[in-house]
Protein backbone atom coordinates (compact mmCIF):
# COMPACT_ATOMS: atom_id res chain seq x y z
CA UNK A 1 0.00 0.00 0.00
CA UNK A 2 3.32 2.44 0.47
CA UNK A 3 3.91 1.90 -2.84
CA UNK A 4 0.41 2.51 -4.19
CA UNK A 5 -0.30 5.53 -2.17
CA UNK A 6 3.35 7.19 -3.51
CA UNK A 7 2.89 6.15 -6.69
CA UNK A 8 -1.05 7.77 -7.17
CA UNK A 9 0.58 10.80 -5.38
CA UNK A 10 3.61 11.02 -8.34
CA UNK A 11 1.13 10.34 -10.61
CA UNK A 12 -1.85 12.59 -9.91
CA UNK A 13 0.68 15.57 -9.38
CA UNK A 14 2.08 15.76 -12.15
CA UNK A 15 -0.72 15.38 -13.86
CA UNK A 16 -2.23 18.35 -12.11
CA UNK A 17 1.32 20.28 -13.21
CA UNK A 18 1.07 19.16 -16.83
CA UNK A 19 -2.98 20.48 -16.74
CA UNK A 20 -1.93 23.75 -15.15
CA UNK A 21 -4.07 22.82 -12.34
CA UNK A 22 -1.89 22.75 -9.59
CA UNK A 23 2.12 23.20 -9.34
CA UNK A 24 4.15 22.18 -5.69
CA UNK A 25 6.50 25.34 -5.76
CA UNK A 26 5.51 28.77 -4.89
CA UNK A 27 7.77 30.65 -7.37
CA UNK A 28 6.33 28.80 -10.31
CA UNK A 29 2.54 29.33 -9.53
CA UNK A 30 2.57 32.43 -10.35
CA UNK A 31 4.01 31.97 -13.74
CA UNK A 32 1.95 29.38 -15.05
CA UNK A 33 -1.10 31.87 -15.76
CA UNK A 34 1.48 32.58 -18.42
CA UNK A 35 2.04 30.04 -20.29
CA UNK A 36 -1.98 28.69 -19.65
CA UNK A 37 -2.86 32.51 -21.24
CA UNK A 38 -0.49 31.49 -24.03
CA UNK A 39 2.12 34.31 -23.64
CA UNK A 40 4.49 31.75 -22.44
CA UNK A 41 5.43 28.51 -24.79
CA UNK A 42 6.12 25.21 -23.41
CA UNK A 43 10.05 24.91 -24.08
CA UNK A 44 10.21 28.19 -21.45
CA UNK A 45 8.04 27.08 -19.02
CA UNK A 46 9.80 23.49 -19.07
CA UNK A 47 13.03 25.20 -18.69
CA UNK A 48 11.86 27.23 -16.04
CA UNK A 49 10.34 24.88 -13.83
CA UNK A 50 13.68 22.77 -13.96
CA UNK A 51 15.48 25.47 -13.15
CA UNK A 52 13.42 26.32 -9.80
CA UNK A 53 12.99 23.02 -8.36
CA UNK A 54 15.82 20.50 -9.93
CA UNK A 55 18.57 22.04 -7.52
CA UNK A 56 15.71 21.92 -4.57
CA UNK A 57 15.18 18.11 -4.86
CA UNK A 58 19.16 17.34 -5.05
CA UNK A 59 20.55 19.75 -2.70
CA UNK A 60 17.33 20.01 0.28
CA UNK A 61 15.03 17.36 -0.35
CA UNK A 62 16.84 14.26 -0.45
CA UNK A 63 19.87 15.12 1.62
CA UNK A 64 16.73 16.23 4.77
CA UNK A 65 15.10 12.97 3.77
CA UNK A 66 18.43 10.32 4.46
CA UNK A 67 18.85 12.00 7.64
CA UNK A 68 15.66 11.15 9.04
CA UNK A 69 14.65 7.74 6.71
CA UNK A 70 11.07 9.78 6.26
CA UNK A 71 10.90 11.45 2.90
CA UNK A 72 10.25 15.19 2.45
CA UNK A 73 7.25 16.15 0.44
CA UNK A 74 9.20 18.41 -1.70
CA UNK A 75 11.59 15.51 -2.99
CA UNK A 76 8.59 14.06 -4.70
CA UNK A 77 6.43 17.03 -5.81
CA UNK A 78 8.91 19.13 -6.74
CA UNK A 79 9.90 16.67 -9.43
CA UNK A 80 6.19 16.11 -10.34
CA UNK A 81 6.47 19.68 -11.13
CA UNK A 82 9.25 19.05 -13.27
CA UNK A 83 7.56 15.87 -15.01
CA UNK A 84 4.21 18.07 -15.43
CA UNK A 85 5.73 20.66 -17.35
CA UNK A 86 8.00 19.25 -19.30
CA UNK A 87 5.19 17.00 -20.71
CA UNK A 88 3.81 17.99 -23.88
CA UNK A 89 -0.55 19.45 -24.42
CA UNK A 90 -3.09 16.58 -24.98
CA UNK A 91 -3.84 13.19 -23.92
CA UNK A 92 -0.30 11.79 -24.95
CA UNK A 93 1.41 14.26 -22.99
CA UNK A 94 -1.12 13.70 -20.01
CA UNK A 95 -0.54 9.56 -20.40
CA UNK A 96 2.90 10.46 -20.05
CA UNK A 97 3.33 12.22 -16.80
CA UNK A 98 0.87 9.63 -15.18
CA UNK A 99 3.18 7.01 -15.66
CA UNK A 100 6.48 9.06 -15.84
CA UNK A 101 5.33 10.63 -12.58
CA UNK A 102 4.31 7.39 -10.67
CA UNK A 103 7.38 6.11 -11.77
CA UNK A 104 9.51 9.06 -10.03
CA UNK A 105 7.76 8.53 -7.02
CA UNK A 106 8.24 4.86 -6.39
CA UNK A 107 11.98 5.19 -7.50
CA UNK A 108 12.22 8.03 -5.12
CA UNK A 109 11.47 5.90 -2.09
CA UNK A 110 13.07 2.99 -3.89
CA UNK A 111 16.12 4.78 -4.13
CA UNK A 112 16.25 6.68 -0.70
CA UNK A 113 15.74 2.63 0.40
CA UNK A 114 18.82 1.89 -1.83
CA UNK A 115 21.10 4.46 -0.76
CA UNK A 116 19.94 3.91 3.37
CA UNK A 117 21.03 -0.14 2.54
CA UNK A 118 24.76 0.79 0.47
CA UNK A 119 25.85 2.95 3.48
CA UNK A 120 24.89 0.01 5.73
CA UNK A 121 27.44 -1.75 4.20
CA UNK A 122 30.13 0.53 4.24
CA UNK A 123 33.18 -0.40 6.63
CA UNK A 124 32.13 2.63 8.88
CA UNK A 125 28.31 3.00 9.57
CA UNK A 126 27.36 6.27 9.62
CA UNK A 127 23.84 6.13 9.42
CA UNK A 128 23.13 5.89 12.85
CA UNK A 129 25.13 9.65 13.43
CA UNK A 130 22.84 10.97 10.81
CA UNK A 131 20.04 10.75 13.53
CA UNK A 132 21.66 13.80 15.18
CA UNK A 133 20.84 16.04 12.32
CA UNK A 134 17.27 16.52 13.58
CA UNK A 135 18.09 16.77 17.59
CA UNK A 136 18.20 20.46 17.25
CA UNK A 137 15.25 20.79 15.45
CA UNK A 138 13.49 18.94 17.68
CA UNK A 139 14.44 21.14 21.03
CA UNK A 140 14.96 24.40 19.49
CA UNK A 141 11.45 25.00 17.14
CA UNK A 142 9.70 26.10 20.31
CA UNK A 143 11.21 29.20 19.88
CA UNK A 144 10.00 30.30 16.62
CA UNK A 145 6.80 31.84 17.62
CA UNK A 146 9.12 34.45 19.98
CA UNK A 147 10.49 34.99 16.26
CA UNK A 148 7.86 36.08 14.70
CA UNK A 149 6.31 38.38 17.42
CA UNK A 150 10.10 40.29 17.74
CA UNK A 151 9.94 40.64 13.63
CA UNK A 152 6.14 41.59 13.62
CA UNK A 153 5.83 43.69 17.32
CA UNK A 154 9.09 44.62 18.28
CA UNK A 155 12.29 42.88 20.00
CA UNK A 156 10.15 43.58 23.83
CA UNK A 157 7.02 41.77 22.82
CA UNK A 158 9.36 38.70 21.03
CA UNK A 159 11.20 38.29 23.94
CA UNK A 160 7.99 38.14 26.41
CA UNK A 161 6.97 35.34 24.27
CA UNK A 162 10.37 33.87 24.60
CA UNK A 163 10.14 33.75 28.27
CA UNK A 164 6.74 33.01 28.84
CA UNK A 165 7.26 29.66 26.14
CA UNK A 166 10.31 29.13 28.84
CA UNK A 167 8.58 29.10 31.51
CA UNK A 168 5.61 26.56 29.83
CA UNK A 169 8.63 24.41 29.02
CA UNK A 170 10.39 24.36 32.70
CA UNK A 171 7.17 23.95 34.00
CA UNK A 172 6.09 20.80 32.02
CA UNK A 173 9.98 19.39 32.44
CA UNK A 174 9.14 18.85 36.40
CA UNK A 175 5.14 18.33 36.65
CA UNK A 176 4.40 17.47 33.17
CA UNK A 177 4.47 14.11 34.25
CA UNK A 178 0.86 12.36 35.38
CA UNK A 179 -0.36 9.29 36.93
CA UNK A 180 -3.56 8.04 35.64
CA UNK A 181 -5.66 4.89 36.35
CA UNK A 182 -2.15 2.74 36.55
CA UNK A 183 -0.51 4.38 33.30
CA UNK A 184 2.21 7.10 32.95
CA UNK A 185 1.46 10.07 31.23
CA UNK A 186 4.01 12.58 30.32
CA UNK A 187 3.78 16.16 28.44
CA UNK A 188 6.08 17.10 25.98
CA UNK A 189 7.41 20.27 27.64
CA UNK A 190 9.11 21.73 23.72
CA UNK A 191 5.04 21.02 22.47
CA UNK A 192 3.45 22.98 25.18
CA UNK A 193 6.23 25.81 24.83
CA UNK A 194 5.47 25.36 21.01
CA UNK A 195 1.93 25.97 21.71
CA UNK A 196 2.42 28.69 24.24
CA UNK A 197 4.13 30.59 21.97
CA UNK A 198 1.85 30.46 19.39
CA UNK A 199 -1.35 31.40 21.11
CA UNK A 200 0.75 34.63 22.10
CA UNK A 201 1.51 35.00 18.33
CA UNK A 202 -2.06 35.13 17.52
CA UNK A 203 -3.39 37.26 20.36
CA UNK A 204 -0.81 39.68 18.82
CA UNK A 205 -2.35 39.45 15.29
CA UNK A 206 -5.62 39.04 15.98
CA UNK A 207 -5.56 42.51 17.58
CA UNK A 208 -4.45 44.39 14.63
CA UNK A 209 -7.60 45.47 12.61
CA UNK A 210 -7.60 46.88 9.08
CA UNK A 211 -8.03 50.48 8.73
CA UNK A 212 -11.89 51.02 7.96
CA UNK A 213 -10.81 54.38 5.80
CA UNK A 214 -8.61 52.84 3.68
CA UNK A 215 -10.03 51.41 0.06
CA UNK A 216 -10.67 47.90 0.01
CA UNK A 217 -9.83 45.80 -2.53
CA UNK A 218 -11.55 42.50 -3.42
CA UNK A 219 -9.16 40.30 -4.50
CA UNK A 220 -12.08 37.31 -5.18
CA UNK A 221 -13.81 39.23 -7.42
CA UNK A 222 -11.43 40.58 -9.47
CA UNK A 223 -10.20 36.99 -10.26
CA UNK A 224 -13.30 35.36 -10.29
CA UNK A 225 -12.58 33.51 -13.28
CA UNK A 226 -9.19 32.22 -12.55
CA UNK A 227 -11.70 31.18 -8.68
CA UNK A 228 -13.85 29.24 -10.89
CA UNK A 229 -11.14 27.38 -12.51
CA UNK A 230 -9.77 25.67 -8.91
CA UNK A 231 -13.25 25.15 -7.75
CA UNK A 232 -14.15 23.04 -11.25
CA UNK A 233 -11.02 20.98 -10.31
CA UNK A 234 -11.71 20.60 -6.24
CA UNK A 235 -12.58 17.15 -6.90
CA UNK A 236 -9.21 15.82 -8.55
CA UNK A 237 -7.74 18.00 -6.03
CA UNK A 238 -9.33 17.04 -3.16
CA UNK A 239 -8.18 12.99 -4.49
CA UNK A 240 -4.46 14.28 -4.93
CA UNK A 241 -4.58 15.71 -0.96
CA UNK A 242 -6.06 12.67 0.05
CA UNK A 243 -2.97 10.67 -1.58
CA UNK A 244 -0.64 12.95 0.50
CA UNK A 245 -2.53 12.97 3.91
CA UNK A 246 -2.55 8.96 3.63
CA UNK A 247 0.90 8.86 3.20
CA UNK A 248 1.79 11.26 5.69
CA UNK A 249 -0.26 8.39 8.17
CA UNK A 250 1.77 5.43 7.06
CA UNK A 251 4.93 8.15 8.18
CA UNK A 252 5.89 7.67 4.97
CA UNK A 253 6.28 11.75 3.37
CA UNK A 254 6.28 14.73 6.13
CA UNK A 255 5.68 18.76 4.66
CA UNK A 256 8.74 20.44 5.94
CA UNK A 257 11.97 19.29 8.31
CA UNK A 258 10.37 20.07 11.20
CA UNK A 259 7.57 18.10 10.99
CA UNK A 260 9.46 15.07 9.37
CA UNK A 261 12.25 15.03 12.45
CA UNK A 262 9.44 15.19 15.17
CA UNK A 263 7.52 12.14 13.63
CA UNK A 264 10.39 9.92 12.58
CA UNK A 265 11.67 10.50 16.83
CA UNK A 266 7.82 9.03 17.72
CA UNK A 267 6.44 12.36 17.94
CA UNK A 268 3.42 12.45 16.07
CA UNK A 269 1.45 14.99 18.21
CA UNK A 270 3.93 17.42 18.20
CA UNK A 271 4.84 16.89 14.27
CA UNK A 272 0.59 17.74 13.87
CA UNK A 273 1.26 20.57 15.83
CA UNK A 274 4.37 22.13 13.90
CA UNK A 275 1.94 21.33 10.56
CA UNK A 276 -0.49 23.33 11.84
CA UNK A 277 1.59 25.90 12.75
CA UNK A 278 3.08 26.33 9.08
CA UNK A 279 -0.59 25.68 7.44
CA UNK A 280 -1.23 29.16 9.09
CA UNK A 281 1.74 30.32 7.66
CA UNK A 282 0.82 29.40 4.26
CA UNK A 283 -2.61 30.64 4.21
CA UNK A 284 -1.82 34.22 2.89
CA UNK A 285 0.59 33.39 0.48
CA UNK A 286 -1.42 30.20 -0.70
CA UNK A 287 -4.52 32.14 -0.81
CA UNK A 288 -3.03 34.87 -2.36
CA UNK A 289 -1.80 33.14 -5.31
CA UNK A 290 -4.40 30.91 -5.79
CA UNK A 291 -6.64 33.52 -6.34
CA UNK A 292 -4.53 35.60 -8.52
CA UNK A 293 -2.93 32.93 -10.95
CA UNK A 294 -6.61 30.36 -10.49
CA UNK A 295 -3.55 27.65 -9.57
CA UNK A 296 -3.19 25.93 -6.83
CA UNK A 297 -0.76 23.64 -5.00
CA UNK A 298 -1.07 19.61 -4.54
CA UNK A 299 -1.21 19.74 -1.06
CA UNK A 300 -3.35 22.77 -0.49
CA UNK A 301 -2.32 24.68 2.57
CA UNK A 302 -0.87 21.80 4.01
CA UNK A 303 -3.32 21.51 6.57
CA UNK A 304 -3.82 18.12 5.42
CA UNK A 305 -0.09 16.67 6.98
CA UNK A 306 -1.66 17.83 10.45
CA UNK A 307 -4.84 15.23 9.58
CA UNK A 308 -1.56 12.66 7.95
CA UNK A 309 0.15 12.94 11.64
CA UNK A 310 -2.83 12.54 14.00
CA UNK A 311 -4.73 9.46 12.35
CA UNK A 312 -2.90 6.54 12.37
CA UNK A 313 -5.63 4.52 9.97
CA UNK A 314 -4.26 5.49 6.33
CA UNK A 315 -7.89 4.95 4.45
CA UNK A 316 -9.61 6.96 6.90
CA UNK A 317 -6.53 9.43 6.63
CA UNK A 318 -7.32 9.58 2.85
CA UNK A 319 -11.38 10.47 3.14
CA UNK A 320 -10.73 13.32 5.93
CA UNK A 321 -7.23 14.65 3.97
CA UNK A 322 -9.51 14.75 0.85
CA UNK A 323 -12.42 16.84 2.63
CA UNK A 324 -9.95 19.37 4.49
CA UNK A 325 -8.78 20.14 0.67
CA UNK A 326 -12.42 20.65 -1.09
CA UNK A 327 -13.19 22.61 2.42
CA UNK A 328 -9.93 24.82 1.74
CA UNK A 329 -10.70 24.94 -1.93
CA UNK A 330 -14.30 26.05 -1.16
CA UNK A 331 -13.37 28.80 1.50
CA UNK A 332 -10.59 30.32 -0.51
CA UNK A 333 -13.27 34.05 -0.95
CA UNK A 334 -13.86 33.72 2.84
CA UNK A 335 -9.84 33.44 3.58
CA UNK A 336 -9.09 36.18 1.89
CA UNK A 337 -11.85 38.25 3.05
CA UNK A 338 -10.84 37.44 6.59
CA UNK A 339 -7.35 38.37 5.62
CA UNK A 340 -8.18 41.82 4.13
CA UNK A 341 -10.01 42.49 7.83
CA UNK A 342 -7.38 41.06 9.97
CA UNK A 343 -3.55 42.33 8.38
CA UNK A 344 -2.08 41.23 11.14
CA UNK A 345 -2.54 37.74 10.28
CA UNK A 346 -1.35 37.90 6.50
CA UNK A 347 1.91 39.74 7.85
CA UNK A 348 1.87 36.99 10.51
CA UNK A 349 2.41 34.62 7.50
CA UNK A 350 5.39 35.98 5.97
CA UNK A 351 7.07 36.64 9.60
CA UNK A 352 6.06 32.59 10.41
CA UNK A 353 7.86 31.61 7.03
CA UNK A 354 10.67 33.78 7.40
CA UNK A 355 11.27 32.87 11.23
CA UNK A 356 10.77 29.01 10.47
CA UNK A 357 13.39 29.11 7.81
CA UNK A 358 15.78 30.75 10.05
CA UNK A 359 15.14 28.53 13.14
CA UNK A 360 16.13 25.98 10.39
CA UNK A 361 18.87 26.99 8.81
CA UNK A 362 20.45 27.23 12.41
CA UNK A 363 19.44 23.92 13.86
CA UNK A 364 20.10 21.79 10.92
CA UNK A 365 23.48 23.80 10.56
CA UNK A 366 24.09 22.59 14.31
CA UNK A 367 22.44 19.07 13.58
CA UNK A 368 24.91 18.76 10.48
CA UNK A 369 27.87 19.38 13.45
CA UNK A 370 26.37 17.03 16.23
CA UNK A 371 26.10 13.76 13.31
CA UNK A 372 29.73 14.96 12.09
CA UNK A 373 31.06 15.73 15.18
CA UNK A 374 29.80 11.87 16.38
CA UNK A 375 31.15 9.59 13.30
CA UNK A 376 34.80 11.71 13.45
CA UNK A 377 35.53 13.90 16.49
CA UNK A 378 37.22 17.30 15.18
CA UNK A 379 37.39 16.31 11.79
CA UNK A 380 33.47 16.05 11.45
CA UNK A 381 33.46 20.30 12.52
CA UNK A 382 36.10 20.82 10.35
CA UNK A 383 34.27 19.40 7.24
CA UNK A 384 30.82 21.08 8.24
CA UNK A 385 32.05 24.05 8.79
CA UNK A 386 34.51 24.64 5.75
CA UNK A 387 31.75 23.83 3.94
CA UNK A 388 29.53 26.00 5.05
CA UNK A 389 32.29 29.04 4.50
CA UNK A 390 32.88 28.16 1.30
CA UNK A 391 28.95 27.18 -0.12
CA UNK A 392 28.86 31.31 0.98
CA UNK A 393 31.64 31.89 -1.82
CA UNK A 394 29.84 29.88 -4.48
CA UNK A 395 27.95 31.12 -7.69
CA UNK A 396 25.29 28.49 -7.02
CA UNK A 397 25.05 28.10 -3.64
CA UNK A 398 23.16 24.94 -1.77
CA UNK A 399 19.91 25.96 0.33
CA UNK A 400 21.05 27.15 3.58
CA UNK A 401 18.93 24.20 5.39
CA UNK A 402 20.47 21.70 3.36
CA UNK A 403 24.72 22.55 4.55
CA UNK A 404 24.12 20.75 7.62
CA UNK A 405 22.76 17.30 6.51
CA UNK A 406 24.76 17.69 3.18
CA UNK A 407 27.84 17.98 5.29
CA UNK A 408 27.06 15.35 7.39
CA UNK A 409 26.53 12.70 4.27
CA UNK A 410 29.65 14.34 3.04
CA UNK A 411 32.00 13.46 6.52
CA UNK A 412 30.36 9.79 6.31
CA UNK A 413 31.38 9.05 2.94
CA UNK A 414 34.52 11.16 3.78
CA UNK A 415 35.49 8.99 6.48
CA UNK A 416 34.86 5.45 4.69
CA UNK A 417 37.17 6.64 1.73
CA UNK A 418 40.04 7.67 3.88
CA UNK A 419 39.37 4.67 6.36
CA UNK A 420 40.15 2.88 3.12
CA UNK A 421 43.14 4.78 2.51
CA UNK A 422 44.49 3.94 5.58
CA UNK A 423 44.59 7.58 6.63
CA UNK A 424 41.63 7.41 8.96
CA UNK A 425 40.91 4.93 12.40
CA UNK A 426 37.43 5.10 14.12
CA UNK A 427 37.34 4.28 17.58
CA UNK A 428 34.76 1.68 16.63
CA UNK A 429 35.18 -0.19 13.11
CA UNK A 430 32.32 -2.49 11.63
Amino acid sequence: MNYIFIALLGATSALLAQRGIAVFHDGLRPIMPEYIEGRMDKKALAATSFALSFGLVIGFGIPVSLAASVILVHSILLGTDIIGTWSPKGKSGSLLALVFGALYGVGIVIGLQFVVTAFKLLPINFLPSMGMVGTPIIVSFAAFPALVVALQYGIKKGIMTFVASFMVRQWFVYYGKFNIAGAKLSIDPEGMALLAGMIIMLFFALREKSDPNAMQIDLASIFSERMKRIRKNALVLSFTGGLATAATSYLMIAGDPISLNLAASGKTTEAAMTAFARGLGFIPLLATTAITTGVYSPIGMTFIFVAGFLIKNPFIAFFVGALIMFAEIMLLNLAAKMLDKFPGMRKCGDNIRTSMTKVLEVALLVGGMLAAHNMAPGLGLFVVVGIYVLNKTTKKPLVEMAVGPVGAIFTGILINVLYWLGLYLPPVVK
